[in-house]
């Protein structure tokens, strides 16, 4: 198929398996951003910024997730200048903060309020003190269930359940006949999707990436036990084709009514009680992310946030918009078109009013999730290394992924869970050993 720039209006992108761009103005801002609820709400809601700056035009790229992550890190590593506004976790604002990618987020105006951003959110967003990104929204990990199924099988959630009781709650609730699952989890690979389900299971039970020396631990029991546990009781009552289930997916069929209890990211709470969307919002309960050994990093903490390459080609307007997108006057016009319910949870304190929680029957656990989580201390034996469902080295990226395409394959059934575990182990040992692992100094 020929395509021509011509065909292209100002300030467009044509994607065909590459993208094609006219040439951008000035004012133009180019927005990478991931394609999940929030951030589409986000690009709808922005013709309020446009018409309040009429010289700024967006220009938006919408990914999904493993498609964002890897044209951003490709762009910011060769100062390519794509873009001007990316969405990026506390992993890369970091990282990249670290390496002098990103342009620092300082001199905040007085309206934009800083204090009233969660201090663990603010923390994982900078480097030595130095902030690199404007958190979106917040999120910790949490237990959905469906609330008319528990009461039908006369079963009761409890406010923090073991990952072994979750699996006998879903052993009960699975009907496939009716394409009724017990239990839906992550299972598509990647650092930021299965891994991210996956690690904070393994922590649970008593799990971790290394050891104090930077060894690998895949092949230790306690890796083994998580693995087992996960793949038997996603097998057994988890939706088929479930290695092709990221958060989207999920979310999806929990909202479709095929899923008794999905556990998965905090911010899922304004969709699943969303009756536009979902079919079963009057019907959803909400608990604590489930531990079994230790609840010691068996819930996550992650911030999708706006930051600033220093490669950006108009950082002063893409400033402006940042500062816009996660303001207080954001989350106050969000209320006012779609709900308070839908205000970006987990950055502000200002947030969190009796009128929210009221409307946000997730609004607790969510914030007593966030506020319990502990990235510098994730793991029941300690760890040489920052990040609860990550480790935030820049190595991690790709022996993440590597290891969650092992895991999906065990799930599949095209191997086995020890020989995933032992490729695991072999390939990230290989890995380390490449990177220089153990530092030295």
């Amino acid at each position: 198929m020929k395509t021509s720039a011509k065909v292209l209006l100002a300030g467009t992108c044509l994607t065909l398996g590459f993208t094609l761009c006219n040439s951008a103005s000035a004012g133009d801002v180019t927005i990478a951003t991931v394609n999940n609820s929030d951030m589409i709400r986000m690009q709808r809601l922005s013709k309020t910024f446009e018409e309040q700056h009429p010289d700024i035009k967006l220009k938006w790229v919408v990914l999904e997730e493993n498609v964002l992550r890897q044209r951003l890190t490709t762009d910011i590593a060769t100062k390519g200048g794509q873009f001007d506004v990316l969405t990026i976790g506390m992993y890369e604002a970091s990282l990249w903060g670290a390496k002098g990618w990103l342009k620092e987020m300082n001199d905040l105006p007085a309206s934009y309020a800083l204090d009233d951003v969660f201090p663990s959110v603010r923390d994982g967003l900078s480097v030595d003190g130095k902030l690199f990104a404007l958190p979106f929204y917040a999120e910790s990990s949490i237990t959905y269930y469906r609330k008319d199924l528990f009461q039908a099988a006369g079963l009761t959630m409890p406010e923090r359940p073991t990952w072994t009781q979750i699996s006998e709650f879903a052993d009960k609730l699975t009907d496939k006949s009716k394409e009724q699952y017990g239990i839906c989890l992550r299972g598509k690979a990647g650092w930021g999707e299965n891994m991210a389900l996956i690690s904070t299971v393994a922590n649970s039970f008593g799990a971790r990436w290394f050891d104090e020396h930077w060894k690998p631990q895949f092949d230790q029991p306690e890796w083994k036990n998580a693995l087992n546990f996960y793949v038997n009781v996603m097998k057994k009552d988890g939706p088929p084709g479930a290695s092709s289930n990221g958060f989207n997916e999920n979310l999806a069929l929990f909202n479709s009514g095929k899923c008794a209890i999905w556990v998965d990211a905090s911010v899922a709470g304004s969709f699943v009680t969303d009756k536009s969307q979902s079919k079963v919002a009057d019907s959803v309960g909400f608990t604590y992310a489930p531990h079994e050994v230790t609840d010691k990093g068996s819930a996550w903490l992650y911030s999708w946030a706006l930051a600033i390459p220093t490669s950006a080609k108009n950082d002063k307007d893409a400033r402006a918009f940042t500062e816009w997108a996660t303001s207080k006057e954001y989350a106050a016009l969000v209320a006012k078109t779609d709900g308070v319910s839908n205000v970006p949870p987990g950055t502000r304190a200002s947030t969190y009013t009796d009128e929210y929680k009221k409307a946000a029957p997730f609004a607790n656990i969510t914030l007593e999730s966030l506020k319990a989580v502990t990235p510098k201390a994730p793991t029941l034996k300690p760890v040489p290394y920052v990040g609860i469902q990550l480790v935030t080295i820049p190595e991690f990226q790709q022996i993440g992924t590597n290891v969650g395409q092992q895991f999906s394959a065990a799930l599949v059934g095209s191997t086995t869970v020890d020989a995933a575990l032992t490729q695991a182990q072999s390939a990230t040992e290989r890995d380390m050993k490449r990177a220089g692992y153990p530092k030295k100094g």
